[in-house]
């Protein structure tokens, strides 16, 4: 079997990144001359709320995914833990994340946006992660590929060993990126104070 190409993945994932940061800058700068419609409500105030419950569970759910997967990618597979019902459960919990940040505009249109843009982005991306793994791996991977959902869990699945080896250094970059999903609750709030100011208008509301 020919290995595939070990940059492969690193390419896959700087793409991705800087499609997904510009998708992402075209959506704040929609929020920024939008308004909910239903602002200061309580549907406003519990998107918001609801919204920063899921940035809290993306960040400690990538954060647990990493550490099985760390630093494992490309030297063999990994069906254990949360791998075991999911082949990407970190993309999973990375859509919670996506929309927990944008509804801290207390706008659901908004908050859909930013799901379909990293369902978007992610499936792109998936879709050349496996074909690396494909060929890296073969049979083995097709197998798994087979009895594991691509990203939907099938906790039916569930399997895991008694020990697990962790690498301090990938949990704490995984972490570390979570958090800065995050950043969306004062970018909002800071396009409401500059929108209720003026520095910033209102074209259109969304609800």
């Amino acid at each position: 079997m020919t290995m595939a190409d070990p940059n492969h993945l690193r390419r896959v994932q700087l793409i991705r990144k800087g499609v997904l940061a510009l998708a992402i800058v075209a959506v704040v700068a929609l929020a920024a001359i939008s308004h909910s419609l239903g602002s200061e409500t309580p549907a406003h105030e519990g998107l918001e709320a609801i919204g920063i419950g899921l940035i809290a569970l993306c960040v400690v759910g990538r954060a647990w995914c990493s550490l099985y997967i760390g630093g494992r990618k490309k030297a063999e597979i990994v069906d254990r833990g949360p791998y075991s019902i999911s082949r990407n459960p970190l993309y999973v919990f990375s859509f919670m994340g996506a929309f927990g940040m944008g509804a801290q505009t207390g706008s659901a249109t908004i908050a859909a946006l930013f799901l379909l843009i990293a369902v978007g982005v992610f499936y792109l991306t998936v879709r050349q992660e496996e074909a690396w793994l494909e060929a890296s791996f073969g049979e083995p991977y097709q197998a798994y590929k087979a009895r594991t959902p691509r990203f939907w869990p099938n906790f039916s699945k569930w399997r895991d060993g008694e020990t697990l080896e962790v690498r301090p250094v990938f949990f704490l970059t995984t972490l570390r990126d979570g958090l800065a999903f995050f950043i969306a609750v004062p970018l909002f709030e800071a396009l409401e104070k500059a929108q209720e100011v003026g520095w910033v208008h209102i074209l259109f509301s969304l609800p």
